[in-house]
C-alpha cells in the first residue's frame, strides 16, 4: 500500500479512527486488525503532511493546541524557560545566535498568542498559522536546532543511539540528519525534543507486525523526559503522535 502524504496539508483537519476502518477494511488483515484496535483507543487522526518534518510538524501542532484548549499558564512559564536553556546550550557549542534566534522568536510567539497573552487566536486560526508554510517551517527549524543542541551537548549520552542509526559521529549526524530540513526523525529526535523541552511524548506503533504469539497488537511506547526539565504531568503524555514506517500523524484519545 502506498501513502501520498504530500496531497495533505501541512496539518489537515481530524478524521475519525472510524473512517480508516472503513476506508482499508479490504486491505492487510493484520494491518485491519490493528486498525480495529487503534479506533477503540483513539477517536480521531490528524494527517501532516509526508515531506520529513512530519514529526516535528506534528510536535507543534499538538502542543500549540493543547496549550490553547487548557490555557495552561503555568506549563507556558515552564517551557519558556527550556526554550531559554536551550538557546543558552546552542551559543554555548559556538552556534552564532542570528542562526536560530528567528526560528526561536517566533515559536515563542505562536505561543503567547495561543494563550491569549497577545492576540486571542481560534482553533481555525490556529490550524491556518500551522498550515502557513513560512510559520511552520520557522518552527520546526526551532526544534531541529533544540534537538541538535540537546544531541551535542549530551553526546555521550546519545551516541549510542546515534551509532545505532548511522556510521556517522554525533557533530556529523547532527549536521546531516537533525538540522536540516527534509531529513526525517527517528526514536533519537524524539528522546532529545523531549528532554530537552521536558514534554513527554507517546509514539504509537502501527504496522504489519504480530508478536511472537501472532497477535496483532497495537503497541505504543512514552518518552519521558528527566524530572530537572519536565512538567508537573511529566508521567502522562498530553502528545499523541502515530507513528508508521517513515510518517508520523497526530492521534486524538477518546
Amino acid at each position: 500500500m502506498l501513502w501520498k502524504f504530500q496531497k495533505y496539508h501541512l496539518s489537515a483537519t481530524r478524521s475519525h479512527c472510524h473512517h480508516w476502518k472503513l476506508k482499508y477494511n479490504s486491505g492487510n488483515p493484520v494491518f485491519v486488525m490493528k486498525i480495529k484496535s487503534l479506533a477503540q483507543q483513539y477517536d480521531s487522526i490528524r494527517r501532516t503532511r509526508g515531506d520529513g518534518n512530519c514529526f516535528f510538524r506534528g510536535f507543534m501542532f499538538a502542543y500549540l493546541e493543547h496549550i490553547l484548549i487548557t490555557q495552561d499558564y503555568a506549563e507556558f512559564d515552564r517551557i519558556k524557560v527550556n526554550v531559554e536553556q536551550c538557546r543558552k546550550t546552542l551559543l554555548n557549542l559556538g552556534y552564532a545566535e542570528f542562526t536560530f534566534e528567528d526560528f526561536f522568536s517566533l515559536f515563542l510567539e505562536q505561543l503567547e498568542i495561543v494563550l491569549g497573552t497577545g492576540d486571542s487566536m481560534s482553533h481555525e486560526e490556529l490550524l491556518k498559522r500551522c498550515r502557513d508554510q513560512s510559520v511552520s517551517d520557522y518552527v520546526v527549524m526551532c526544534f531541529r536546532f533544540i534537538t541538535s543542541g540537546e544531541i551535542r551537548e549530551r553526546s555521550e549520552f546519545y551516541e549510542p543511539f546515534v551509532q545505532g542509526l548511522t556510521n556517522s559521529s554525533v557533530d556529523q549526524f547532527c549536521k546531516s540528519s537533525v538540522e536540516p530540513m527534509g531529513e526525517e526523525s527517528d526514536h533519537v529526535h524524539i528522546i532529545a525534543l523531549s528532554d530537552a523541552l521536558g514534554v513527554p511524548i507517546r509514539a504509537v506503533y502501527l504496522d504489519r507486525s504480530c508478536d511472537d504469539k501472532g497477535s496483532a497488537t497495537v503497541n505504543h511506547h512514552d518518552f519521558t523526559p528527566g524530572q530537572e526539565n519536565a512538567g508537573t504531568a511529566a508521567s502522562e503524555p498530553f502528545i499523541a503522535l502515530l507513528y508508521r514506517p517513515g510518517h508520523y500523524d497526530i492521534l486524538y484519545s477518546k
